[in-house]
């Protein structure tokens, strides 16, 4: 199986180099990693002290932040070292602050995983939510470095726990302990002998708790909403936003919509805009404009919505009608807003748990929508009761980060 899995790479890397001719993704994806190996060797210098954090991608940074932090308040001798997989996480965090080198990780060749730790040479390694990558894992436990799982998350229709899935067990030896969101999790460890487990819950928990102590004001956001209820739409996607113009199009109640897509290419922006019959700005477009005069304000940018959302009385998060399914919605939750989602969100934990508490509502059509916007508009206790719930489920659920960071501690070697 392991001679089969290095052709696989193997493969993979030709057919990324022929794919990056045609795909923009694609280019970012097999570009980046041809400088890899260089920009290493530029910043990580003989006797230099490292710690390694792998992310898939943007969702998986953001998981990891937490520990990231606090494991550079920790060790403040040593250079942090962030590798993506995805050009999705690396485009939009390759200029983050945390850590002192962010590269992607070359693919999982037996070589390039050898190179890579040889140059980084880490003491420690954290592997985010999952990517278990078989020929790092494998040099890792060779070389005897202390490697982790935070925020894991598995399910029996993985790899490894099927009858073929031998090769994909083996890499999991090159964990020192894995910390997990969840007892199945565990339990799903354990049918294979693993012991070296904790559930520790998900670190994002952790990283929204914070953002209530961050200065979240926007100036432009308070002069829009000018103390109407607001509803905020975030990560929004056509089947969304189809829904969405369908109630702004025809309520007459006084609340005022901001709406960030998920998708900011200028074409998609500008069907948004034409399909909204009410008065709209864009983020792009908002100088010298008296923003108050607006009931609809597209965002066609990146990186504000969490402190959007601070200014949210009712918040619509999207993807729950495409797959996998429904984006983050503890930002929203963290600042006490009731939520409204698609119905794809089974494989989101946290989302299933606020529907079953209340704090959340499921919507699968245009109906539904609007019914349950008007209560919400209309009922403040109601909204103010879902809030709470959601809230209170953040809080209820930090402490992961802590779980992790006293294990360090009290395993150092």
């Amino acid at each position: 199986m392991f001679f089969w899995y290095q052709l696989i790479v193997a493969f993979a890397g030709f057919v990324v180099k022929v794919l990056a001719v045609f795909s923009p993704k694609m280019k970012l994806f097999y570009e980046g990693r041809k400088v890899v190996f260089s920009t290493l060797r530029d910043k990580i210098h003989a006797g230099d002290k490292t710690i390694w954090f792998h992310a898939a991608s943007l969702g998986e940074y953001e998981q990891g932040l937490p520990v990231m932090e606090q494991i550079k308040q920790m060790y403040p001798n040593h250079k942090i070292v962030l590798t993506f997989f995805s050009p999705s996480g690396y485009e939009i965090r390759k200029n983050n602050t945390v850590a002192d080198v962010t590269v992607y990780l070359p693919l999982d060749s037996r070589s390039n995983a050898i190179r890579f730790i040889e140059i980084v040479q880490p003491e420690l390694v954290f592997f985010i939510k999952y990517e278990y990558w078989p020929n790092y894992l494998k040099v890792l436990q060779e070389k005897s470095i202390r490697t982790f799982l935070i925020s894991g998350i598995f399910r029996k229709d993985q790899a490894f726990f099927k009858w073929y899935g031998g090769f994909y067990k083996n890499a999991l030896q090159g964990f020192e302990h894995f910390f997990v969101q969840n007892s199945g999790s565990k339990d799903l460890l354990l049918s294979l002998g693993k012991t070296n487990v904790t559930v520790s819950g998900d670190t994002r928990f952790d990283r929204v708790a914070t953002i209530l102590q961050k200065d979240n004001h926007l100036d432009f956001i308070s002069e829009f909403k000018n103390d109407a209820l607001t509803i905020v739409v975030g990560s929004s996607w056509p089947k969304d936003e189809s829904l969405l113009v369908n109630f702004i199009n025809t309520s007459n109640l006084p609340v005022k919509l901001i709406i960030a897509p998920h998708n900011i290419k200028e074409e998609q922006i500008g069907n948004l805009r034409k399909s909204i019959t009410k008065k709209t700005v864009l983020y792009s477009e908002k100088e010298n404009k008296t923003l108050a005069d607006f009931e609809v304000f597209i965002i066609d940018t990146i990186g504000i919505l969490t402190k959007i959302y601070s200014e949210a009385d009712i918040a619509y998060v999207g993807g729950g009608f495409g797959n996998p399914g429904v984006h983050n919605i503890l930002e929203p939750a963290t600042f006490g807003v009731p939520i409204l989602i698609g119905p794809n969100y089974s494989h989101f934990a946290e989302a299933t748990a606020l529907v079953n508490m209340g704090g959340c509502v499921s919507i699968s059509d245009a109906s539904e929508l609007q019914t349950t916007l008007e209560k919400l508009i209309l009922d403040v206790t109601i909204r103010a009761e879902k809030g709470h719930i959601c809230s209170t489920f953040v809080q209820m659920n930090t402490g992961a980060t802590a779980s992790i960071l006293n294990y360090i501690q009290q395993n150092k070697n």
